[in-house]
This record gives C-alpha cells, structure tokens and sequence, in this order.
C-alpha cells in the first residue's frame, strides 16, 4: 500500500464551514424520512446519525454544534411531517403560505431541541477533554436520546418519528419491551457514534459493541413477556373513508350516521369498533331512535360496540369520547374520554386563539379526560381505548397498565381509534400504523386499529400486522383476537429504567475524560 506524502509546505487544507456542514446535516435528517414506514430503510436512520454526529464533532465551537443540530433536526421534521400542511390548507382553509409557514416553524422549533442537545454535547466535551471514542459512544447518544424524551413531554410534547420508530422491524425491536422506543433510538445512536470509529484505532472494540447490540435484540426477541389470558374475541373494526371535507358538512352528516349505523348492524361480533367521532354529534343531538336501533342490535346479537362520538357534560366541557355499549339491557354505558389533546386542533395553547381562528376546525377546544381511565370489558377481554394522538405517548398507556383505574386488572387488548382524514393520502398513514406497532411492542398486547381513511388493521402482541384494509377505502376487517396479559419491563418502569442507563452513560463519559486527563498530567514531560 502505497502513502501520500504531505508536502511540509503546502498551504493547510481549507475547513469545511459551519455553513456547510449545515446543508449536509439538514439533506441527512431529511433522508432519514426513508427509514420509517411506509419505506421501511431503518439502516438510513444509523447512517443519518453518524453523519450528524461526525460533522458535530468536526465543528470547533459550542455554537457550530447548536446550527448544526438546528440545521438536522429541522430537515428531519419538515421531510418527516409535511403532511400537516395538507390538513392547515386543504381542509383547514388556511391560506397556503401560511399554512407552509407553519410547517416550516414547526420544524425550526423541532430542529431547537436538537441544536440544544448537540450544543450541550459540543460543551461536555470541551470541559471535559474526552477522547473521541467517550464522545462517540457515550456522550453523543445520550444527549441525543435525552434531546427525544424531552420532546415527548415538553410543551405537551410533539414525539413523531422519533428514532426508534425505525427499528419496529431492525434487530433493535428486542428492546422495545424492555427500553420502549426512546430506547431503540439511543440504542441506534450507539450503533451510529460506533460506525465513526471504524478508521479509529478502537475499531474493533466498536464493532464489537454494535455486534453485541444488535445480537442482544435479536435474544431478546426469544423472550414472552406476556401470556394468553382468557378466550380469544371476535373483532369488526369499520372503516368509513368519509371525506375529511364532508365529515362534519350538514348536507352529508345524516348520510354518515346512516352509513355507520349499517356498517354497526350489518354482522355480530364480540367487539364492534367504529373511527374516532365516527358520529360527529353529540348524543342528545342525534336522532331520538338512532343509539336505541343500535342498542337492540347488540342485544339481540351478544354484540358490544367501541362508538366514536363527542360528549359533553356542560355547554362549554366537550370531550372526544369512546363510548362503550354493551348487549345488556339497560346496562350503563363506557366511556372514555381523550385526555391528551392535540394543540391547535383540541386545544388552543394561550395567545393562539388568532391561529386556531384562521383554521375551520370543528370541536377545536376541548376538555381533557383523566389519566388513568378504565378498560371496556368484552367477555373474557379488557379493551383499553386510546384516541388518534394518544397513541403516541407510550409511557401513558403503559402507567394504564401499570396502574388500572378502579383496582381493575389490567388491560389485555389495546384499541386505537383514529381520524387521519385531515392528511389525505400520505405517508401519514404508514407512519401512525407504525407508531401502534411500538405501542403493541412495547407492552406485548394486540393492538386494534379502527380508523377513517387507514391504516385499519389488526397487530399482534409482536408488532407484526397480521390483518388490515387498504387506505381510503370504505370496509370492514372482521379478525380474531387473543387478549394478553403480564407486565413487560416497560409497563413496570417507563422511561425510567432508559434514563438511569443515560444518567450512567453521562457519568462514564466525565469518569473516562478524568482519567485520560489525569494520565496527560502524570506522564513525564519530555527535556
């Protein structure tokens, strides 16, 4: 092998700027859109990290690394989440720069939760001298997956595509149970520092960390942590595809009722589940026969029915509800209410009213239901609903489980019900289909899927689709459902046990840059 020699004299090659280092960071977020469903690419996601981490750590500022990350994170969002524009503009009637423009500053103030986490990282490893392999595999990860959490939570929280959702089919999906998907993220990230090192004279030391990651999701995968409880149910899920612009149009509301009332009576089944406000009225609204017809079909039947509807217990607390009707005569109706709502679309964040006012968004202020609410009870099954957005806080779901309401037993079965109408055909669908695949992963239960326009499916306690509709058509998925029951290491701790393992990762990075300076310190210095 032949070596260039380096002419002494030869002016010092020119620095990349921060600049652009910010356009490759920004098209490597945006790229990383193509690890997530409906692509599926998760190997891009590893990629796109190192490549944000390589230009963090060749930047030579706190600063650097803060545009940087800005730079990344916003690519990362805008590419992942244009579709919102679609429900601002197309059936929002905002007016189309405006509508852009809010995308847009969506994204910038996503990309600042990564510019502060890389610029934080920028400073640890300034004040604490660490060697590139501290950084790569320790410090950079970390503050990436406490960058995602933070965003989970804060603010209401906003935790589309996180990292981790890449890898609900990678041989990182083992942890899900056990780490949840900010887990798998940080996970990927020490996989991506890792990949850096390979020219590093600690090369095979990180080969050998992403071997072992990946070969521990893959064991991991081998374990049950849940079990079968009771006899499997029969499931109907519905799938209106009513138009987002006639949903809640007076001219086509009657035909909708009319239409869902069918769909409900058209065969039996142990759980009957409509889409979320699936019935755009209120109760006392409807027509005096129609919940009474329904109610005589399930009894006749032995059907139960999972009802999208709005509720209102007062003229100004209106909620967006699950209601639960059961084959027993004059039983008492279930009901779950929606209790974390979307801003701008359920709640108007204070000093917003002007924004929610340019978008026609019905029932766009709501009330928010309790925390820990109670499941529906099927025969030997518990359904535990969550509604369209929820089912993106996983450790919400999961402190259900872990805690029941009413000293219930926990839920077996999960049920998502949903209204993507507003994003059209795009990749919207795929994408909230995924994040119900997490949540399945996460605490080893089926989770049901009865949307509008998709995805409508039915996904097992592995996250494996085993049964679905296509999008924007109107149909019914009949399926038969096994319930589980026990508790994964996510139910039990949340987050927690994946924070105490950044808290550790943080407090080695410092340890080992202690060390490598105090060893500096004592070598002898040359005569």
């Amino acid at each position: 092998m032949r070596f260039r020699r380096t002419d002494p004299n030869a002016p010092p090659k020119p620095q990349r700027s921060t600049r652009g280092r910010m356009t490759i960071t920004a098209l490597a977020g945006a790229a990383s859109v193509f690890a997530f469903a409906p692509f599926g690419w998760w190997p891009l996601e590893i990629a796109s990290l190192a490549i944000l981490f390589y230009q963090v750590l060749r930047s030579s500022s706190v600063k650097g690394g803060a545009l940087i990350g800005w730079a990344y994170g916003s690519g990362w969002t805008a590419a992942g989440i244009w579709w919102i524009y679609v429900s601002l503009h197309t059936y929002g009637g905002m007016p189309a720069p405006l509508a852009a423009a809010a995308v847009l500053l969506l994204a910038w103030a996503m990309g600042a939760y990564v510019a502060l986490a890389m610029a934080g990282a920028s400073w640890l490893r300034q004040r604490w001298a660490l060697p590139l392999p501290a950084s790569n595999l320790l410090l950079l990860p970390a503050t990436w997956s406490l960058y995602e959490w933070v965003r989970g939570w804060l603010f209401t929280g906003f935790p589309w595509l996180s990292a981790g959702y890449a890898h609900n089919h990678s041989p990182l999906a083992g942890y899900a149970p056990v780490l949840g998907v900010y887990g798998l993220g940080w996970l990927a990230a020490m996989c991506a520092g890792a990949l850096l090192l390979l020219l590093h004279r600690s090369r095979w030391r990180a080969l050998a960390l992403v071997v072992a990651i990946l070969a521990g999701g893959g064991a991991l995968t081998q374990l049950h942590w849940t079990y079968p409880e009771g006899k499997p149910i029969s499931v109907r899920l519905i799938q209106g595809n009513v138009p987002q612009d006639e949903k809640f149009n007076g001219a086509h509301v009657l035909a909708t009722l009319k239409q869902y009332r069918d769909a409900i009576m058209a065969a039996p089944a142990d759980l009957i589940a409509t889409p979320e406000t699936a019935v755009v009225m209120l109760p006392q609204q409807l027509p005096p026969d129609y919940l009474p017809a329904i109610s005589q079909f399930l009894q006749r039947s032995g059907s139960s029915l999972a009802l999208g509807i709005p509720m209102a217990d007062s003229q100004t607390a209106y909620f967006n509800s699950v209601l639960g009707m059961t084959p027993v005569a004059n039983a008492a109706y279930y009901r779950y209410d929606k209790h974390h709502l979307v801003p701008y679309g359920e709640f108007i964040p204070l000093g917003f009213r002007w924004f929610v006012d340019l978008m026609n968004i019905p029932l766009g202020d709501q009330t928010s239901g309790a925390d820990i609410q109670p499941a529906f009870a099927i025969k030997d099954q518990r359904v535990l609903p969550n509604i369209c957005y929820e089912d993106l806080f996983g450790e919400e779901i999961a402190a259900q489980l872990n805690h029941p309401a009413g000293g219930q037993k926990p839920a077996t079965l999960l049920l998502n019900v949903s209204n993507l109408a507003w994003f059209g055909d795009t990749i919207a669908i795929p994408q909230h289909l995924q994040i119900s695949q997490m949540r399945a992963l996460e605490t080893g239960r089926p989770m049901l899927r009865a949307t509008n326009t998709g995805a409508t499916a039915v996904i097992d306690g592995r996250g494996d689709v085993v049964a679905r509709l296509a999008p924007n058509t109107a149909g019914t998925l009949a399926a038969t459902v096994q319930g589980m029951a026990g508790s994964t290491p996510y139910i039990l701790w949340g987050n927690k046990l994946l924070l105490m393992l950044l808290a550790l990762a943080l407090a080695g990075a410092w340890l080992w840059g202690r060390r490598v300076t105090n060893t500096a310190k004592n070598q002898p210095k040359a005569p």
